[in-house]
Parts: structure tokens; C-alpha cells; sequence
């Protein structure tokens, strides 16, 4: 038996690499005053059906029909669940509201590089706030994760663009926004599409495929210098690039949006989002009607290109190492302790040191190994010289005589001493 097609099974080591991501998630977003919250993994059908997102969302969803009777879908993302509940309960919270989640989602799509069904995925959004301060504090939120785990200018980029600036230029071509929805979509293709059929599709909005791309590299003149400068202040400049071909294939974003990428572009986008300032006031039938920007990034991309980059494999790999595992390991070399040896177990894990032993009788070689396997930087001897213990440096091979009453301050102190972060 093996799992579902685009499914996962998290073994240790997998599962070890998915919490580090997760870990290097939420840690940033908590030093940017995120607060963390979640939402059901199946939802109503209509959900997604009322946020227009566009018709592949729609066509990728696991839908059925519930023992109810209802239309339920598992959430292929969370912005329509977020604004559901921004909608129930928004007069609770002052804003802005600075919100992150860290959960699983679901889409019934074709498996390839980069794109599976099942996938954890990183969302933060500023709910309740107008001003392009919102939008620099998510981007350079995003380019602190991407540092927190390793990677610098030089390795990825954030692309940025800006919804109002095509609808300018579509107004001046054609007089009006109709059909603007279609023309973003034309232009989200540029770059994955036969010039030829570009230019046929620009042709029913009045302009040519030159114009287009002029307009792109014009850089979209002073339209972001406020983010800039922001991005600039944090000393995140160098990681910005404007990109006018971004515009983000959902129809609800509405100003600026961004994708960040690796730069040798090998890879799909490593995250995206923008502003969506009308989907709540769309999804509450204009019950709450707040500003909002947000963005994802999610785990299966990113984990491709960690284990492609050496600094940020290497820096995954160190921090796993000092997350997993174990901080001592208790060697009964005399078996007629053993109940002095499970008493000092629960002692050292009440005291929140991570500590194991043998599960029976095994030969004090055999539990030395033990120790090393499982990652303990201390082995605590227990012999016919109890209450005297011996607390062996593994990795120094030395060895010291401790009294078990000063034991749990002896390995505070020695612990610091090699690695004042650890404790």
C-alpha cells in the first residue's frame, strides 16, 4: 500500500524538514506581531464558488457531497475561510489585523515538479489597513523568511507589480475596463505563451504585443516608490525587482502584487500574493468592507529549492540536527539501580531536558552506542557508585564525577558553557 497520488508520508526525516520550515514560519511572522490562527480544511462549495477566484480553482477542488446533503469542497486555500471569518467577527479586533496560519490544503491538479495535491502552506495578511506600509511590511516579511532559512539576494527575488497600472493602460486603450479580468489574464501568459497568440488575443483590446512590452519596461514610473523606499529603509532593496509582467492569476487582487522566485527561474514561484481590497465586502454582501493584503508561501517549491541551494540545505540540516534527537541519555552500567535510573529520567524530563534510556537490560557498550545514535551530547553513568554519578562528554570522550543532587545544575551549567543558545 503507498500513498495517494500526490500525497505524502512525512518519515521522521521528511516530517523533520517540515517542521523546520513551519518552525522558521511562524517564528518570523511572530517577531512581526502575526498572531496565529486556523480554519476548517472542509468548507461549503460556495465559498469558492462566491470569491470568483477564476475557473481553475474551481475545476481543481475535492468536492462532494456530504452525509448532510451539503456541497463541500476540502480548502484549496485559506483567503476565502479568512474572510469568512473576518466577516463573522471583525468588530472583535482592532485593527489592523496582523494574521498568519500555518496549515494543509488541497487541489485535484495535475502532479508535477513543484505541484502536488496535498501541501502545507504559509498565509499572512494585514486586514484593516489602506496604506502601502501594509503591503512593504508583508514583502519584507517574506524576504525575512527567506533569509531565516538561508538564502540571500543573490539566490531569490521578489517580483513586483501592480493591477492599477494595467487597468490605466487598458483604459486608455479601449476607454473602459470591461474585460479587464480576460486582458490580466493575457498579460499573466506573456511569458509562457507563443508571441503569435499573444498578439492575436491583444488585438480584441486595441493594442500590439510592442506596446505591451514597452509599457513593461517602463517600469511603471513612480507607482511604487513608497514601497520602495520602505523596502530600502529595511536594507531589502536589493532583493526587489519590478516586473510588470506579474499581475497574479486571481481575479480578486486589486493593487499591488508580487511572486518571489529563484533567480536562475528553474523553478515556479516560491510565494505570492497582493492586495485584495474588495473580496471582503464581496464575500459579506457588503456587511464588512476592509482593506486588506496578504500572501502565501507554500512548502513544496520551497523545500525543492533548499535542497538545491548549499547554504540553506546546510543550515536545515545543522538545525534539525540541533532540534532532533536528544539532550542525555542515562547508561545504567548496574542493573540493581535501575530503579534509581528511571527515578533520575522523569527527574531530568520534568526539568525539561530530553532524556532516554534502555528500554531492558542491555551491555554498557551497546548503550553507549545508543546514546551516540540518538544524538545525546551527555551519557550519565549510574553504578555501584551511586549516588555518584559519571557524566561523560560524548563527543570530548571525558568524563566527570557528578553527585545526583548537584547533577541537573552541573548540566545547566556545562551545557551553557558549550552553547549559551541551546539553554
Amino acid at each position: 500500500m503507498q500513498a495517494l497520488p500526490g500525497f505524502r508520508d512525512y518519515f521522521p526525516e521528511e516530517c523533520a524538514r517540515r517542521n523546520y520550515v513551519t518552525s522558521v514560519w511562524r517564528d518570523v511572522a511572530r517577531r512581526y506581531g502575526f498572531v496565529e490562527y486556523d480554519a476548517p480544511i472542509l468548507e461549503s462549495l460556495d465559498l469558492y464558488a462566491k470569491k470568483n477566484s477564476g475557473g481553475e480553482i474551481l475545476s481543481q477542488l475535492f468536492q462532494f457531497t456530504d452525509k448532510g446533503g451539503r456541497e463541500v469542497a476540502l480548502r484549496p486555500e485559506m483567503t476565502p475561510s479568512l474572510a469568512r471569518m473576518i466577516a463573522a467577527r471583525e468588530r472583535h479586533y482592532r485593527k489592523p489585523m496582523k494574521w498568519f496560519c500555518v496549515a494543509p490544503f488541497f487541489r485535484y491538479e495535475k502532479q508535477q515538479k513543484g505541484r502536488l495535491r496535498e501541501f502545507w502552506q504559509f498565509n499572512a495578511d494585514i486586514v484593516g489597513e489602506i496604506g502601502v506600509a501594509a503591503d512593504a511590511e508583508l514583502i519584507a516579511m517574506a524576504i525575512d523568511i527567506l533569509r531565516a532559512l538561508g538564502l540571500g539576494s543573490g539566490d531569490v527575488v521578489v517580483r513586483l507589480s501592480n493591477r492599477h497600472a494595467w487597468l490605466d493602460f487598458l483604459r486608455q486603450k479601449t476607454g473602459s475596463e470591461e474585460g479587464a479580468t480576460e486582458f490580466l489574464a493575457v498579460i499573466d501568459k506573456l511569458e509562457r505563451e507563443a508571441p503569435e497568440e499573444t498578439e492575436k488575443k491583444l488585438a480584441a483590446y486595441g493594442c500590439t504585443l510592442e506596446e505591451v512590452r514597452a509599457f513593461i519596461a517602463s517600469g511603471g514610473g513612480e507607482a511604487f516608490s513608497s514601497l520602495l523606499d520602505s523596502l530600502e529603509a529595511r536594507g531589502m532593496r536589493a532583493f526587489v525587482e519590478v516586473d510588470l509582467t506579474i499581475v497574479r492569476g486571481l481575479a480578486y487582487y486589486s493593487g499591488n502584487v508580487f511572486e518571489v522566485f529563484d533567480r536562475s527561474r528553474k523553478m515556479r514561484a516560491l510565494a505570492g500574493g497582493g492586495r485584495y481590497d474588495n473580496l471582503l465586502s464581496q464575500l459579506s454582501g457588503g456587511a464588512v468592507d476592509l482593506p486588506a493584503v496578504g500572501f502565501g508561501m507554500g512548502d513544496v517549491v520551497l523545500g525543492n529549492f533548499i535542497e538545491t541551494n548549499a547554504q540553506a540545505k546546510q543550515r536545515m540540516e545543522e538545525e534539525i540536527a540541533r532540534a532532533g534527537g536528544i539532550d542525555l541519555f542515562i547508561v545504567v552500567a548496574d542493573a540493581s539501580h535501575g530503579g534509581h535510573a528511571t527515578m533520575l529520567l522523569q527527574r531530568l524530563r520534568d526539568e525539561g531536558w530530553r532524556v532516554d534510556m534502555p528500554a531492558g537490560e542491555m551491555k554498557v557498550g551497546k548503550q553507549f552506542q545508543m546514546a551516540e545514535m540518538l544524538g545525546a551530547r551527555y551519557a550519565i553513568v549510574i553504578g555501584s557508585e551511586w549516588p555518584t554519578l559519571k557524566v561523560k562528554t560524548l563527543a570530548l570522550r571525558q568524563e566527570e564525577a557528578v553527585s545526583q543532587e548537584d547533577l541537573v545544575g552541573w548540566l545547566q551549567r556545562a551545557w551553557t558553557d558549550a552553547d549559551p543558545l541551546n539553554k
